[in-house]
């Protein structure tokens, strides 16, 4: 007879919250919409957050998974150009240079199930479960192992709502938002069944209702600031509902984390930065409608890339560049400096402008860009080639924020925490 009790292994879980700033969750803990939330706060810690630089989901979910930056992942926004090349590319999963952390646990042989990651389509093969959050085109290809579609489709599971009729349609953005949920949920009642080390789910609606309506949420005498609310009761009692599962499965809450990949504020202009850079003299086409970047001329010294990216047109790294590699420091210094002079209407629009060499490490640096701009809150920096004035709006009514996004767990951590340094933290626990 053995006088040894069975010990539960570790586990870890991570409930991923898509652009929810640490301000809002503060506010609406505050006000009672998220009392469960409330009572996590009480029993662990809070944290702010910076997410990536560029502050874009397609970044700072990469960055998370890997525990690296541009430079040494690769990945350096949504959209790309093609190497020595004017030609835009669109970055998937396949193109990303460095390991996941469940990787790493897999081959430690640990599994994991992952539910909407985010910037992971198509799906590869791990130890485990993979589920493909956006941008995913064809849940076929966002599903490993594929065996799963079938369970997926039964469960009427959407990767993501239909952003394009959202965007105009808000009463279907409501329905979309309500379907999405209800699909996350009942993945996690399938998959939280089996056995595994690491499990994650990503909810992305939060997200796409802050572009759409982050109104809602700001003037409470919105004529959807009620929906707003009743959403986030909706996310607070699905946490609730994942916590204590974890509780009951792990005996504590040592190994649950919860966490954004940017912050959130609404706009008060759109900011396009190709305008400025032709403004300035740095930017030229050879037509007066370019069509893409193909149309600039040899002269332009710089070019903007969504949604906060400036690239120096050097000689070592695109056709038609003009600049040597000895003349991209003292200009790089030249525009940053104008950038962070300039105001819309007495208000201060740029906060600081990042050289990447200082940002990024690795052996990927010399793809990216040479700035990255980050705005005071409300000035939503665009790289569209299309516009004629620096300032203008569009009908998205939220913007990401670096400096806001959030990071929750039982123990405290370095309060200087960036989202780049969770994946050592998750793995400390497993491994």
């Amino acid at each position: 007879m053995s006088f040894f009790k069975k010990t539960k292994k570790n586990k870890a879980c991570v409930i991923g919250l898509d652009g929810v700033p640490y301000s809002l969750l503060k506010d609406l803990t505050h006000r009672g919409v998220m009392p469960a939330f409330a009572q996590l706060i009480e029993r662990g810690s809070l944290h702010k957050m910076k997410a990536s630089l560029p502050e874009i989901s397609a970044v700072s979910w990469t960055d998370f998974m890997t525990g690296t930056n541009s430079g040494t992942h690769g990945i350096f926004g949504f959209t790309d150009l093609k190497d020595n090349s004017y030609d835009l590319k669109f970055p998937n999963f396949s193109d990303m240079k460095e390991v996941t952390f469940w990787d790493t646990l897999g081959q430690n042989k640990k599994k994991s199930i992952i539910i909407n990651q985010p910037s992971t389509y198509p799906a590869r093969p791990i130890n485990g479960v993979l589920i493909s959050g956006f941008v995913a085109l064809d849940l076929s290809k966002a599903v490993f192992p594929r065996t799963l579609e079938d369970t997926l489709n039964q469960m009427d599971y959407h990767i993501d709502i239909d952003t394009l009729k959202s965007r105009e349609n808000h009463d279907f953005l409501w329905e979309e938002l309500s379907k999405t949920l209800a699909g996350r949920q009942k993945a996690f009642d399938y998959f939280w069944k089996e056995d595994w080390d690491f499990f994650e789910i990503v909810i992305t609606g939060t997200d796409r209702l802050h572009h759409f309506l982050w109104d809602a949420y700001s003037e409470k005498n919105h004529v959807y600031h009620q929906k707003f609310l009743d959403y986030y009761r909706q996310i607070d009692q699905f946490l609730e509902k994942i916590i204590t599962s974890f509780q009951d499965l792990s005996g504590n809450l040592d190994g649950l984390y919860i966490l954004s990949d940017h912050g959130f504020t609404g706009i008060k202009q759109e900011v396009y930065l190709n305008v400025w850079l032709e403004k300035e003299g740095y930017l030229s086409f050879q037509t007066s409608s370019p069509e893409s970047l193909k149309d600039i001329t040899p002269s332009s010294r710089a070019f903007a890339m969504d949604p906060n990216r400036i690239y120096l047109h050097g000689k070592d790294k695109f056709p038609n560049g003009c600049l040597n590699p000895e003349e991209k420091d003292s200009l790089k210094t030249e525009i940053a400096a104008k950038l962070e002079n300039l105001e819309y209407l007495g208000q201060k629009v740029i906060r600081r402008v990042f050289d990447t060499k200082d940002i990024y490490s690795g052996p990927f640096c010399a793809q990216g860009p040479d700035l990255i701009v980050v705005s005071e809150y409300g000035f939503d920096m665009k790289g569209s080639i299309k516009k004629k004035d620096i300032f203008g709006r569009s009908n998205l009514q939220g913007m990401h924020t670096w400096d806001d996004a959030f990071f929750w767990s039982r123990n405290h951590v370095d309060s200087d925490l960036s989202i780049s340094d969770l994946a050592p933290i998750l793995m400390s626990r497993l491994i």
